[in-house]
């Protein structure tokens, strides 16, 4: 099976006397309180995720990153993972030393070694990778409102973090890799998700599933903005779209557990690498992937993969038109496949979709499945 990112799947979770050991001393040792977010981010590096992170980011790991997109070693990555802490508890942390990690739950979920506590240069941070400063943008606006001192260092995770959507369908990249080799599968595309599937995404993965062997629905159900259809909502319509339109054998449905950034195209190679660490060859990147508004250009986060050379990555991208539905064809095409002017093309983004949905109007066939249209309608009424 492919490498994963790093050629080594980081594994940090403890188990048995070791794990036994931590438990006894945890409460001993200065307490970092962890933020939902920040709990997420912890437990997507112990469980390989994150490979090869082993860790929040020192500030040598996160200028690196915010300079030039890769780790001090060179390894491509794009987004800096670190951990926001307030001002008086960084100074009283001391270098080398042992910390909890204690979830707003009170359960101490994880322990981390301090190496390094430096102030976050958030004008900068936001700028690098989210192309603006505008508080506007979620992504930003969330950057800001974080404490502004960050403590980076190796963790080992101690309690996995509750997962209360589609627990069935949380898979570890130990476990994907695991699954997709059961099923024979050598080759396998990632989709990435934070809406319902309609007819231009169905579109794309059906042309992907003609030349893999496997596609591997991967819904993010992490954090996402206000608007943005709820997660159980959607992974409702992923279930009614694979029983009735693809062949069971050859999806798996599994879920993203990343908080979403709306970072653009830098988010677009991120996804990328957590894909590749699930065990995927290939990742569907389409029209303004993990974007927000008018923030990035519409075929920037396919541009950015021309940047790193396949070898960097490891994981194919695989780059589509905006498709839509030609009346005068009958079918869903893109630019590449479709000779008729716009005026015969029915273009629906997920924006105008809520619209309609909070308007309480019918969703078009030719835009999503009658059976995705009668769970959002449905959900919308019952909100």
């Amino acid at each position: 099976m492919i490498a994963p990112h790093g050629e080594t799947l980081v594994q940090l979770i403890l188990k048995g006397k070791e794990r036994d050991e931590w438990l006894r001393r945890v409460q001993e040792l200065p307490a970092i309180p962890l933020s939902p977010f920040a709990l997420s981010e912890l437990d997507n590096i112990a469980c390989g995720l994150y490979s090869p992170l082993e860790g929040f980011m020192t500030s040598e790991a996160y200028q690196s990153v915010i300079e030039k997109m890769r780790l001090p070693d060179g390894t491509v990555w794009p987004i800096p993972i670190v951990l926001p802490i307030e001002g008086d508890l960084a100074r009283a942390l001391d270098h080398e030393q042992w910390v909890s990690l204690q979830g707003e739950d009170d359960v101490y979920y994880g322990v981390m070694k301090v190496e390094d506590i430096f102030a976050r240069e958030t004008d900068r941070e936001a700028q690098a990778v989210y192309g603006t400063t505008d508080k506007n943008h979620p992504g930003v606006a969330r950057l800001y409102n974080q404490p502004q001192s960050l403590v980076g260092g190796e963790i080992r995770l101690l309690s996995r973090a509750p997962i209360n959507i589609a627990a069935d369908y949380h898979f570890d990249p130990i476990k994907t890799r695991e699954l997709f080799q059961d099923k024979g599968w050598e080759t396998i595309v990632a989709f990435q998700t934070r809406n319902p599937i309609h007819r231009a995404h169905e579109y794309l993965q059906k042309c992907a599933l003609e030349v893999v062997d496997g596609l591997f629905i991967n819904p993010l159900i992490g954090a996402t903005k206000e608007g943005d259809i709820p997660a159980a909502v959607r992974m409702d319509c992923y279930h009614t779209l694979v029983e009735n339109y693809f062949p069971r054998e050859r999806v798996l449905l599994g879920t993203f557990p990343a908080p979403m950034r709306y970072a653009g195209p830098r988010e677009a190679i991120f996804h990328a690498i957590c894909r590749l660490n699930y065990g995927c060859t290939h990742i569907i990147i389409g029209r303004d992937h993990a974007g927000v508004g008018d923030y990035y250009g519409t075929y920037a986060a396919q541009e950015i993969f021309e940047r790193f050379s396949p070898k960097e990555l490891g994981i194919v991208s695989l780059k589509f038109e905006h498709a839509f539905y030609c009346q005068k064809c009958g079918q869903m095409a893109t630019s590449k496949t479709c000779p008729h002017s716009n005026k015969e093309h029915l273009f629906l983004s997920g924006t105008k979709v809520r619209a309609l949905l909070r308007e309480g109007k019918d969703l078009p066939t030719e835009f999503t499945r009658p059976e995705v249209a009668k769970i959002l309608v449905k959900a919308m009424r019952t909100k």
